[in-house]
């Protein structure tokens, strides 16, 4: 049920899609199609120069909301099964088997400089920004682009990082940024907010 692709983009990525969710849950063509696509055929050159998403140190104002959400559960769950020497891969491994929203884990993603009006503004470059996915669920009919951070309390630009996801899935997909949701959390805090409402 669970498609695997190995992705040697600097260190190893382990880019998985579980099948069945994604079939049952995901009501959107496009989105399966992007999937599918990029687990047989990734552009592996954007991911060894330029930018990473999870860099940036840009800031933008969004409308953060700290809130009671289930994925915090989710991710004590995650750590607590300790099947790896590593608390990113515990979530999301544990995510991807066993929450029903969760369709997705390090998707790749990427974007060129003409795909967005303030690209050389913001990101001080015009080479190919990229960047992986820790998680995607389907919730409420949006697709909810998820980053785990421990100690999610003290970032500065996870925003900044989750917006430029959503963005980036948005062009590779065409599905409007409105239908996108974005988060960050760990263990303890949960942190949303809607990309499309975002200020430049």
């Amino acid at each position: 049920m669970i498609l695997t692709t190995v992705l040697n983009h600097g260190p190893k990525y382990y880019f998985k899609v579980h099948k069945k969710k994604l079939e049952n849950i995901c009501e959107d063509a496009k989105l399966k199609e992007f999937l599918y696509e990029t687990l047989k055929n990734c552009p592996d050159k954007y991911f060894l120069k330029g930018p990473r998403s999870s860099v940036l140190k840009v800031n933008l104002d969004a409308d953060i909301q700290n809130q009671d959400h289930e994925i915090k559960l989710l991710a004590r769950l995650g750590l607590e099964s300790n099947y790896y020497n590593d608390a990113h891969l515990n979530v999301q491994t544990f995510l991807l088997a066993y929450d029903e929203k969760t369709i997705a884990m390090e998707v790749p993603i990427w974007m060129h400089v003409d795909e967005h009006e303030k690209y050389e503004e913001l990101l001080k470059t015009n080479k190919t920004l990229s960047g992986h996915i820790d998680l995607i669920r389907i919730e409420n009919g949006k697709i909810w682009v998820w980053d785990f951070k421990p100690n999610a309390h003290r970032e500065k630009f996870a925003h900044t990082q989750t917006y430029f996801y959503a963005y980036m899935l948005s062009q590779r997909t065409g599905i409007a940024l409105e239908n996108f949701m974005c988060g960050y959390f760990d263990d303890k805090n949960v942190y949303v907010f809607s990309p499309s409402k975002v200020q430049l």
